[in-house]
């Protein structure tokens, strides 16, 4: 079975977590993005989250991504 790849750039030299945008934006239902799997609310604060919530955000993404 093959697993997904997690969705996680990160730019350790600059000390912060890249946006997992992939630039293929479409909402499903539950206003959740289809391709990075990032909820609307995610997408709006990303750039005002820490780094352990942006952690937590990418963690549920690669959950949501094999569902």
């Amino acid at each position: 079975m093959n697993r997904p790849k997690p969705i996680i750039k990160s730019s350790s030299k600059q000390g912060r977590i890249e946006s997992p945008c992939i630039r293929h934006c479409c909402l499903n239902d539950d206003d959740v993005c289809m391709g990075c799997y990032r909820t609307l609310e995610e997408i709006l604060a990303w750039n005002s989250l820490s780094m352990t919530q942006k952690f937590k955000i990418i963690n549920e993404c690669n959950k949501r991504k094999i569902r």
